[in-house]
C-alpha cells in the first residue's frame, strides 16, 4: 500500500546534517582553553615575579602575551626558562584566539547557509504538493490542527507571521513545511500553492485577519474549501458571506462541550478518544468519484475490516447504518469510523 503521505513528506524535505553542533563544541572548547591559559599564565608569571608583582600584574602580563599586543614586559623575564614559558603562553594563546574567532565566523556563516538551504528545499517541496492544506496561523489552535493533519496523514503548509513559532515547534514537527509572513498576502498564498490546495484553515487569533484570509483565498481559488476560526459570534456571519464554508467559534464550541461533559460524559469521552489519541479511531469521509469501482457497502466492509461504515450521504440526505446491499455511486460520500491511517485502507477498498 506504500507509505502514508505525511511520512512520504519527510523525503520531500530531507534535513541536512548540519555542522552547527560540532562548531559550537569547538567554540566551547576554545573558550575553556583560553580560560585555562589565563589561569595557568597568571600563576606562572606570578611565580616568575617572585612576589615582586601583584596578581593583577600577572594577569595583565598573561593577557598581553596571549594577544601578542606587546605593551612591554611588566614582569621581567631574566632567563631562558622564563622566556620559553612566555613563548609557550604566546603561541598557545594566540593560536586559541585565532581558532575561536575562526569558529565564530564559521558558526554565523553556517547558520545563514543552513537557513537558506532549508528554505530552498522547503519551497521545492511545496511546489510538489497536490491536494494539500494551507494552515494560516500556527498558534495554539493552529498547532492542534497541524497535529491532527499529521496524525491522519494529510500534507499541509503552515503560514505564520511569527517565525519563532516554527523554530520552537521544530522538535514536535520536524518535517513541517512552513512559510513566514502575513497569510493575507496574495503572494504568500500563491507560494503555498493555493491553486492545487484542497483547503485553507484561517485560524489566526484575529477575526479581521481571518476575514481577509477568507477573501484572499476565495479570490485566488474559488473552489478551495475554507474553514475559519471566529472569536466573536457577531463576526461569524460576515465570514460566511466572505466565502468561508465553515466557521468555528472556540468559545461557543467550548461552552457546548462543557455542558455535554456534564450531561452526557460517556459520549464526550468517546469523542475525545477519537480526536486526541493517535492509536484510536477517527471519523473519516470519502467522496465516491467516477474512477472508483461500483461496490456495495458489504464489499467495502469485507475489503476494509477495520472500517465501520456509519452513513452514506446522497445529496442533502444521510442514510445511517446503510444496508450491505446498498451500492455506492459517484456523488455519494462515505462516512466511516477508521483507525488514524485507515483512510488509505478505505480508498484502497474502493479502488
Amino acid at each position: 500500500m506504500g507509505l502514508p503521505s505525511w511520512r512520504r513528506a519527510k523525503y520531500h524535505l530531507p534535513m541536512r546534517h548540519t555542522q552547527l553542533p560540532r562548531i559550537l563544541q569547538r567554540i566551547y572548547a576554545a573558550i575553556a582553553l583560553l580560560l585555562f591559559m589565563a589561569v595557568f599564565g597568571t600563576l606562572g608569571f606570578y611565580s616568575v615575579a617572585d612576589e615582586q608583582a601583584t596578581w593583577s600584574d600577572a594577569l595583565h602580563m598573561t593577557l598581553i602575551t596571549i594577544t601578542t599586543v606587546g605593551y612591554g614586559e611588566i614582569i621581567p623575564l631574566n632567563n631562558l626558562g622564563e622566556r620559553l614559558f612566555a613563548g609557550l603562553i604566546a603561541l598557545t594563546g594566540f593560536g586559541t584566539v585565532t581558532f575561536l574567532f575562526t569558529s565564530l565566523a564559521t558558526f554565523f556563516l553556517e547558520s545563514d547557509f543552513d537557513y537558506s538551504l532549508r528554505r530552498r528545499r522547503m519551497e521545492k517541496a511545496i511546489k510538489k504538493l497536490k491536494g494539500h492544506y494551507i494552515l494560516c496561523g500556527f498558534g495554539r489552535v493552529g498547532r492542534n490542527v497541524a497535529h491532527e493533519l499529521v496524525t491522519t496523514g494529510r500534507e499541509f503548509v503552515a503560514i505564520d507571521s511569527d517565525e519563532e513559532q516554527f523554530e520552537a515547534q521544530r522538535e514536535h514537527f520536524p518535517h513541517l513545511l512552513h512559510l513566514h509572513g502575513d497569510a493575507t498576502d496574495d503572494d504568500l498564498l500563491l507560494a503555498a500553492d493555493i491553486a492545487d490546495a484542497a483547503g485553507v484553515f484561517a485560524v489566526t487569533g484575529d477575526d479581521s485577519r481571518n476575514l481577509m484570509i477568507i477573501l484572499t483565498a476565495r479570490q485566488l481559488n474559488p473552489k478551495v474549501r475554507v474553514v475559519a476560526r471566529c472569536h466573536e459570534l457577531r463576526n461569524a456571519q460576515k465570514m460566511r458571506k466572505a466565502g468561508a464554508d465553515t466557521v468555528i467559534s472556540p468559545d461557543f464550541t467550548g461552552g457546548m462541550r462543557i455542558a455535554s461533559s456534564m450531561i452526557r460524559p460517556h459520549v464526550v469521552t468517546f469523542l475525545d478518544q477519537m480526536l486526541r489519541s493517535e492509536h484510536k479511531v477517527r471519523l473519516e469521509e470519502v467522496p465516491i468519484a467516477e474512477h472508483h469501482s461500483l461496490r456495495t457497502v458489504g464489499e467495502i466492509k469485507q475489503r476494509c475490516p477495520s472500517c465501520v461504515i456509519l452513513s452514506i450521504r446522497t445529496g442533502p440526505d444521510f442514510i445511517f447504518n446503510p444496508a450491505d446491499a446498498m451500492i455506492l455511486h459517484p456523488g455519494h460520500t462515505l462516512i466511516a469510523m477508521v483507525p488514524p491511517q485507515g483512510r488509505d485502507e478505505l480508498l484502497e477498498a474502493l479502488s
